[in-house]
């Protein structure tokens, strides 16, 4: 990691470790806790970081984000930083400056569509929006028969069925009535909906790998606390064949996921089969891992970590349900799978070999 990229995430790390610490969080049932750390990373420029200086962001490298992303991931936090900033950058591609405050990007799965009229007005209807209900702008990728289209939507205008998904935060679903946007450019050549969804599937393998360092680090402590049989349960060989498969599914996540990041960091185009194989296949496996390892974290802890209490299921559960945002595993499997038939069985190795 480049001295810039720790300066930045050190911002992040200080500002969620004063501000969002999971046990507080946990018993704070009114979110009194989201305006403050809301406001200290506006301060700190974080939700726009990957938008330029001259359309109103912080100017930070796509590498500094994704080491943000990284560390955000760690706290499980529940506000809209990674939608915030995925907005960001999806405007730029537009070259359209960004606003103040909480935004989130649309669509958030490869099924949905937004179309363009006649009139320049949206319409459609998009699934699984995440934070949707605490926008107040959204960037929307909207296609039409002249092309790709990014815009800039006031929040308000649209209709909003509020929805929580498996971490509890909330996954709405947004409608587009001939809603005019505020403004609406022409996006990049070769930038299309598979753009937006392989750079959002990296934002949430990132996330899943944050997650997961923390879920095993929660892990290792309690069972060097939690005595049974007059010994700690470290000390049981079934255990520690647990948590070193929880160590393993960590670290290959962190690996996908970070070698994905830098791919797309150093890419010139993200129009290119080496940005879609690392990004595929990283979603795949970090979707993989939040699933096996936050069984073995649940089982660890046995029954006290499914309570509301424990701060275990915040990165368990936020986890899981960000398996599912921009293409499942499933979904990328499958894309993934088209690729290499493409390509044909001779180019098989020399394009995993090339990665």
């Amino acid at each position: 990691m480049a001295e810039s990229e720790n300066i930045v995430a050190e911002t992040a790390e200080k500002i969620f470790a004063d501000l969002a610490d999971a046990q507080t969080i946990n018993h704070d049932k009114q979110g009194a806790w989201k305006a403050p750390l809301w406001q200290a990373l506006t301060e700190a420029g974080l939700p726009l970081s990957w938008v330029p200086d001259d359309l109103g962001g912080s100017g930070a490298s796509l590498a500094e984000g994704f080491s943000v992303l990284n560390v955000a991931g760690r706290h499980a936090i529940a506000v809209p930083l990674a939608e915030t900033m995925l907005a960001g950058w999806l405007l730029t591609q537009g070259k359209i400056a960004s606003p103040e405050g909480e935004m989130t990007v649309v669509p958030a799965s490869p099924k949905d569509r937004v179309t363009v009229g006649a009139d320049g007005s949206l319409s459609g209807r998009a699934r699984g929006v995440p934070f949707a209900k605490d926008a107040k702008h959204f960037a929307v990728l909207a296609e039409s028969n002249g092309g790709i289209s990014i815009a800039l939507v006031d929040a308000a205008k649209c209709r909003i069925e509020s929805g929580i998904g498996l971490g509890g935060d909330h996954n709405d679903t947004v409608t587009f009535d001939k809603v005019q946007p505020i403004i609406t450019k022409p996006a990049p050549n070769g930038f299309d909906r598979t753009t937006l969804m392989l750079m959002g599937g990296v934002v949430r393998s990132l996330q899943i790998a944050g997650s997961l360092e923390s879920m095993l680090d929660i892990s290792v402590r309690y069972s060097n606390e939690r005595v049974a049989f007059e010994k700690k349960i470290s000390k049981f060989q079934a255990v520690q064949h647990n948590l070193a498969r929880l160590a393993g599914e960590s670290a290959a996540a962190l690996a996908a996921a970070t070698s994905a990041a830098d791919t797309i960091a150093n890419a010139k185009s993200l129009d290119n089969d080496a940005v879609f194989l690392e990004a595929a296949a990283a979603k795949i496996r970090c979707s993989e891992a939040a699933e096996k390892g936050s069984g073995i974290a649940h089982q660890v802890h046995g029954a006290i970590g499914f309570t509301n209490e424990h701060i275990l299921h915040r990165y368990s559960l936020r986890a899981l349900a960000w398996r599912d945002d921009f293409g499942s595993e499933s979904y990328w499997a499958v894309e993934l799978g088209k690729l290499v038939a493409e390509r044909g069985a001779d180019e098989l190795w020399p394009l995993v070999a090339s990665r």
